[in-house]
């Protein structure tokens, strides 16, 4: 919960962004917002359908939508970086995760794709186990896994002998 004091911490520009976004994505914003366009397709007719009657309703959306990207590009930005700091944290905090994760946000396509590929095949991994409540680190997928290859090995052996 926010407190008085990180609110005044923050930044003129960001208040203004947060409490923008949360009043522009209200169902009060979008009935102005349909009122407004309602408003201005039936003064067509007085204003004779002219094309400074539409040059009003084109400025003023390509304005508003300009203004708007980056204020919702802003407030993206930063529950984004909330997520992941709470994401940070569970894969810091549990002694059994990869710690490559986290700050993995930071990584290049190209090793975010060689991270998926790890995800694939520990996939493929779990799909084997007999028991749906068993949870495995990429590390401990491929310890596993081989493991249970030299088992069998072994058993077959036995078999064998």
């Amino acid at each position: 919960m926010k407190n008085k004091e990180t609110e005044y911490k923050a930044g003129i520009f960001e208040r203004f962004s947060v409490k923008v976004t949360k009043a522009t994505g209200s169902t009060a914003a979008f009935i102005a917002a349909m009122a407004i366009v309602i408003i201005w397709a039936l003064s067509g007719p007085f204003f004779h359908y002219s094309e400074t009657w539409q040059l009003v309703i084109n400025t003023g959306t390509t304005i508003i939508t300009f203004l708007m990207v980056f204020l919702i590009q802003k407030a993206q930005n930063k529950e984004s970086m909330a997520i992941q700091l709470k994401l940070n944290e569970l894969v810091a905090a549990h002694e059994f995760a990869s710690n490559r994760l986290v700050d993995i946000e930071d990584m290049t396509e190209e090793e975010l794709k060689v991270i998926q590929r790890y995800y694939v095949r520990l996939s493929k991994l779990s799909q084997k186990e007999e028991s749906l409540q068993r949870s495995h680190s990429i590390d401990e997928a491929d310890l596993q896994h081989d493991l249970k290859k030299v088992r069998e090995e072994d058993e077959l052996e036995d078999l064998g002998a």
